[in-house]
């Protein structure tokens, strides 16, 4: 096992292998994944995309995780940590994001991956603050940043600087995480 690898009850977080680039590139081009994206992925991007996590962990030492179900040894997608490349009213920051083939969706894996990426961002990591961001109607994460402890302040909300002015897309809730305060 890796020494970056974080497991928990039914998961492994673990660094990107050869191997996870063509069922990514699946999850990418999937319609319901991609419903609040701007555009499914070409398999062309989605391996851009899988270079760009790649060297985040080389910049950073962390990143956006592989998911396996160790079980069945498949990839289902990616939980983790990334800086956003934009600017806005929160950066710098580092942001908890996940994305799972729809298949995997409804089980708690999403909830599962980040309760273990919150321990180790805020006990390993020393993370002061956690952001998490996505468009208003998307719901599903929406939930997730909820039952994790997130805080979501309709004030802090923001039009997405990569889309374009008039994007259906555009329109972004933000919610924030913070260590708990040990008296």
């Amino acid at each position: 096992m890796d020494s970056l690898a974080i497991e928990t009850e039914r998961l492994i977080l673990r660094l990107w292998e050869a191997r996870d680039r063509v069922p990514f590139a699946r999850i990418n081009a999937d319609p319901r994944v991609m419903e609040f994206m701007p555009s499914c992925l070409s398999p062309e991007e989605s391996d851009l995309f899988a270079d760009r996590i790649e060297n985040h962990f080389r910049e950073h030492g962390y990143g956006l995780y592989a998911v396996e179900l160790p079980a069945e040894q498949s990839f289902i997608g990616f939980a983790g940590f990334q800086i956003p490349r934009f600017e806005a009213h929160f950066t710098p920051c580092v942001e908890i994001g996940w994305r799972l083939s729809a298949e995997h969706w409804g089980r708690g894996f999403a909830t599962e991956a980040s309760y273990a990426l919150i321990r180790h961002a805020f006990e390993v990591l020393k993370l002061d603050e956690l952001v998490s961001f996505t468009f208003t109607a998307n719901l599903r994460p929406r939930r997730v940043m909820e039952k994790i402890g997130m805080t979501h302040d309709p004030s802090e909300d923001f039009d997405h600087p990569a889309l374009p002015p008039g994007h259906p897309l555009r329109r972004h809730v933000l919610y924030r995480l913070q260590p708990p305060r040990i008296p």
